[in-house]
């Protein structure tokens, strides 16, 4: 009996060790297959980095392909719902999804394709992309800015979800095979809706999807006379113009041509400073739009004619909307619920200006505005709405930048100076900050 029932106790022991062994090398296992493992190249299954980037892999992934095969044929987009797998989890959201609530101040439904065209010249980090907006009746225009530029262009194109929509996608399709400057250097992300002039959504896009360090919010109807070359070719130069903290933007002056018949012809424009000075010596050039001062006039040009220097912008106004090239990481979005003309670029700026950045003005660099009809009754009704949304939105900002700073520790540093001084302009601010500080 003695003898029985030690083998019995030897049995369960060793059952047990058995027992263990086989969960240890399943958990192994798992955790093996779970952090090391890829998915199959049919995989749909696409993972976000650790870093808290928000570029989705998913899309990546498809450029790449993309990148490597035949471009894509002229036909409207068929949008594959990728599935996103978020790092370390189990859990799978749809790509649609996820860009529902990336783009949620939006009006939607919206259905975005990044990288629906990929540039295939290779990034350079440290580069400058265009980030720009484009209807169907600029896309010759986004051609000669390709073969102009030369450099990364990140490209947020609608195309309304209408009877047009093909003519629109042949249209694209033309102007792409047309340029090999256009497929080199552009990358086009689609948004198809029946939405227009969401014009705050579409710079977010094409800021979203640009892939080097600085991005410039550009209009495509504006000219790089100067191509900024002094600053793509000298990266050091460009890092330290951006501050040792990358809180900085740097404008680039705008101007347009007195009479409008002289602005059609881009091949006409001056590519150097003292061809322009000569210009606006002349009477034939002048800043952009110096009927409404408040829009281009902090930038100072007076200043700007004499200088060979950078020079910091010192009287900002709510309604300064420059042409800058800004850090793509670590700044403010575009705010989407303004819809149409009037103060959305605006917006996007005030946002930039009360987080803290800096606006410095470049000296040698400038824009000049391409001649193009605006459709004057739509713009009017629009500003008319827009005009009420922005005043209550800077309120709205002044009072959430000003808790962020104070949870952040950062209300008496610098970071805080531009916020102190534009709100303080602001009645409501001021009334609610009685009750806070």
């Amino acid at each position: 009996m003695r003898d029985a029932k030690q083998t019995a106790i030897k049995l369960v022991q060793y059952l047990v060790i058995g027992y263990a062994l086989i969960s240890v090398l399943y958990t192994i296992h798992y955790f093996y297959s779970t952090y090391h493992q890829s998915p199959p190249p049919s995989s749909s299954l696409n993972k976000f980095t650790r870093s808290g980037d928000a570029t989705l892999m998913a899309s990546h992934q498809e450029a790449q392909a993309q990148e490597l095969a035949s471009p894509p044929s002229a036909s409207s987009p068929t949008h594959d719902d990728a599935q996103v797998t978020w790092h370390g989890s189990q859990t799978a959201m749809r790509e649609t999804f996820i860009m529902s609530k990336i783009f949620s101040d939006a009006m939607q439904p919206s259905q975005l394709t990044p990288y629906f065209y990929k540039a295939r010249q290779p990034i350079v980090g440290s580069d400058i992309t265009m980030a720009t907006l484009v209807t169907k009746d600029r896309f010759p225009v986004l051609s000669r800015l390709a073969s102009n530029y030369k450099g990364p262009i990140s490209a947020a194109i609608h195309i309304n979800d209408d009877e047009e929509r093909q003519e629109t996608m042949d249209a694209l399709a033309a102007v792409y095979e047309a340029n090999p400057d256009f497929r080199r250097y552009v990358d086009v992300h689609l948004v198809v809706d029946t939405f227009d002039r969401q014009f705050n959504l579409w710079r977010n896009v094409a800021k979203l999807f640009a892939r080097t360090d600085y991005v410039m919010m550009l209009d495509v109807d504006f000219h790089l006379c100067t191509n900024l070359q002094g600053l793509r070719e000298d990266p050091d130069r460009l890092a330290q113009l951006m501050g040792s903290d990358g809180r900085r933007a740097l404008v680039v002056p705008a101007f347009e041509y007195v009479a409008q018949a002289d602005g059609i012809d881009y091949n006409t424009f001056p590519t150097t400073k003292a061809q322009l000075l000569e210009q606006v010596n002349d009477g034939k050039i002048d800043m952009f739009h110096k009927s409404w001062l408040k829009g281009h006039g902090a930038t100072d040009y007076d200043s700007w004619y004499t200088t060979n220097s950078p020079y910091p912008v010192v009287d900002y106004d709510f309604s300064y909307e420059p042409y800058i090239i800004y850090p793509k990481q670590g700044t403010p979005w575009c705010d989407e619920r303004f819809i149409g003309y009037g103060a959305n670029k605006a917006a996007c700026l005030f946002e930039i200006y009360l987080s803290g950045i800096e606006y410095m003005v470049l000296p040698d660099d400038f824009l000049i505005h391409q001649t193009h009809k605006y459709p004057e009754n739509t713009r009017r009704k629009e500003r008319q709405y827009n005009r009420k949304l922005y005043s209550n939105f800077r309120e709205e900002l002044c009072l959430r930048y000003a808790r962020m700073f104070m949870a952040a520790g950062e209300w008496d540093s610098g970071r805080a100076d531009n916020l102190k001084k534009e709100c303080a302009k602001n009645r409501g601010y001021r009334t609610a900050m009685k009750s806070i500080i």
